[in-house]
């Protein structure tokens, strides 16, 4: 596929600033370790991000590198402290919500000149962002009550930004007692994470991601942060990430009857995102975005009323009126072009950008092996794999330490990991306790059934590809802050989007900035497809793959399976087709070749065919 550099196309839209925020991006939770600290690093400039709370142990050590980095007093939360799981999650968001609120109060105290970050907060706003016209004002002009004035008013306007947390839904683990015993579901993995939200001292959200949890959704009731307080306000927020409308509306309207509100809808591309990929059959994100566009004030008045009325009938609060949901998209955006695109033309609250700061030490922690790694992948370096315990499609880079230490460990006939923390036990199927398919235990058990005849060698190796999230996804982190994991497991799983192929370098916090704002370009590979064309592409080779897996002989049902993801591509294709004209005619050459693409992607599918009657693939 050509390039379709959208840096040479205009829009003729003007990008809309969030009044509640200080920035029109976030940084979404990257694996469990890449953004544990980032609001650390970040938050201090008003930028949002959001951290995994999954992993109780990975925290509990991130709290005592923080605390001892900062003379802090640490005392250690032991798993025989009384459900010290969320204990140690609540302890660890309130170091982090104690050390940022330092922060900022050490910012406001700062001299208004450059070099300081007092000034640097100013620096990286949007140029459109009614604070950054202020500060620009503020530098015009002599000294005077006026220029005081200001310099008070953008001061008392400095705000952190966001530190939410991320709660992945499925990874929600029933525990046992020293004996055995099963503990109540409240302390179940995903329950306990919650409690550990709810009780700390943080005013921030909650993402829900990877689908519905009813018991997890239920029990936010629970807690009466979740509810508007005497003014309206909600201390904890709850923001869904979701592929599609239909998932947000399932999953808004359950809330909403228990009198929960959503803040926000993170839109997330099935495909072209970071970590655990969940692929639509077919249905792009161009299509997804314009429903939600189109059916905002539809959504709105029905999960306000519906929210309404459960609030009323447990004697809670109201809602304010003005409260509306917030929409925003993450998922491959490379250019300020891009992001303007989206947020204009969908009217969009804000946009997520992920993979790309994994090259910014400034933001996230990835330790220096991982980083050099990064820089040196190659394009194919970059793909989906079956490395996920949870079964469901992984972002995986071929040449990180962790895959390096998976295939060691094949070749040394000794295939699989060790599992301490047991966070993805899930397979029954030789086991009356769960156990994990990354696990020693689990790959041993495999290798004799195919040894017996029992499973087919494409099977086995699917298992084999398994690696341990757990310990993989965490390490960076405390290897970036100069620790050593436990039982010194220091190989590093990293899942970056294939979007980040695309970026080669190290830049700095304001130079990323920067380039999602259009301040200035970073170097992107001049391959680099347009975020509509990338996702195409993946569901494309997507489908293919699945198709290859499921010859010689598919079924009915799936043969109608592909008809209708096919039929989803080009109706997506279509739809893109038909966005010619928000586009200017200045973008020449170049929008022809985006559309080129289109028609050469539409042939391809339109070739992409079962004969009924051979049940031969034609591609």
């Amino acid at each position: 596929m050509g390039q379709v550099p959208l840096e040479e196309i205009s829009v003729t839209y003007i990008i809309k600033i969030p009044m509640t925020t200080n920035h029109a991006f976030h940084i979404p939770v990257m694996g469990l370790g890449f953004t544990v600290d980032s609001p650390l690093k970040v938050a201090k400039f008003g930028i949002s991000s959001v951290v995994s709370i999954m992993d109780d142990h990975l925290l509990e050590d991130m709290r005592r590198l923080h605390s001892r980095k900062r003379n802090i007093p640490y005392i250690p939360i032991e798993p025989n402290t009384p459900d010290y799981r969320a204990e140690r999650i609540k302890s660890y968001l309130n170091l982090l919500h104690g050390i940022v609120s330092r922060q900022i109060n050490e910012v406001k105290s700062q001299a208004f000149s450059p070099g300081s970050v007092l000034f640097k907060y100013f620096e990286l706003l949007h140029p459109q962002n009614s604070l950054y016209l202020k500060f620009k004002k503020y530098l015009s002009i002599p000294e005077s009550i006026e220029k005081s004035e200001l310099e008070r008013e953008l001061i008392e306007a400095v705000r952190p930004g966001d530190i939410d947390v991320n709660i992945m839904t499925k990874v929600d683990k029933i525990n046992f007692d020293k004996e055995g015993n099963e503990l109540p579901r409240t302390y179940s993995d995903a329950l306990s994470a919650l409690r550990g939200f709810a009780q700390s001292s943080l005013q921030s959200s909650v993402v829900f991601s990877a689908g519905m949890n009813p018991a997890l959704y239920s029990y936010i009731e629970e807690f009466d942060d979740f509810f508007p307080d005497s003014q309206g306000r909600l201390k904890k927020k709850i923001i869904l990430k979701v592929s599609d409308y239909r998932s947000a509306m399932i999953q808004g309207r359950f809330l909403a009857k228990k009198g929960i509100w959503i803040s926000e809808f993170r839109i997330e591309s099935g495909l072209n995102c970071g970590g655990h990929a969940f692929a639509t059959e077919g249905v792009l994100i161009g299509p997804i975005l314009e429903e939600f566009k189109k059916e905002k004030a539809n959504l709105t008045q029905m999960l306000f009323s519906s929210c309404q009325q459960a609030l009323e009938t447990k004697g809670k609060n109201p809602l304010p009126e003005n409260f509306i949901p917030k929409i925003t998209y993450q998922g491959g955006i490379g250019t300020s072009e891009e992001n303007e695109f989206l947020m204009t033309y969908y009217q969009l609250d804000g946009t997520g950008w992920g993979s790309p700061f994994l090259l910014v030490p400034e933001a996230t922690s990835v330790d220096k092996d991982t980083l050099d790694r990064l820089i040196q992948a190659k394009n194919s370096d970059y793909y989906l794999s079956h490395a996920s315990p949870l079964g469901v499609p992984f972002n995986n880079l071929r040449i990180s330490s962790g895959e390096d230490q998976r295939k060691m460990r094949i070749a040394k006939n000794r295939p699989g990991s060790p599992c301490y923390k047991k966070f993805l036990t899930f397979s029954t199927e030789f086991t009356e306790k769960a156990i994990c398919t990354a696990s020693r235990q689990y790959q041993d058990l495999k290798i004799k059934q195919f040894n017996a005849g029992n499973t087919s060698k494409a099977a086995l190796d699917e298992v084999l590809e398994k690696d341990c999230l757990c310990e993989g996804l965490s390490a960076p982190a405390i290897l970036n802050e100069g620790g050593t994991p436990k039982r010194n497991l220091k190989a590093v799983t990293i899942c970056p989007g294939p979007n980040l192929a695309y970026f080669k370098g190290v830049f700095t916090l304001s130079e990323m900035v920067g380039h999602i704002y259009g301040r200035l370009q970073l170097k992107v590979q001049a391959e680099r497809p347009h975020v509509f064309v990338k996702e195409l592409q993946l569901y494309f080779e997507y489908l293919k793959k699945d198709i290859q897996k499921n010859l010689p002989d598919p079924s009915k049902k799936y043969e109608a399976y592909v008809e209708k993801f096919k039929s989803n591509l080009l109706g997506g294709i279509e739809y893109y087709q038909n966005l010619e004209l928000q586009f200017s005619e200045e973008a020449g050459n170049v929008k022809n070749q985006f559309f080129q693409q289109l028609d050469q992607m539409k042939e391809e599918l339109n070739g992409l065919n079962f004969f009924k009657n051979e049940k031969v693939l034609s591609m």
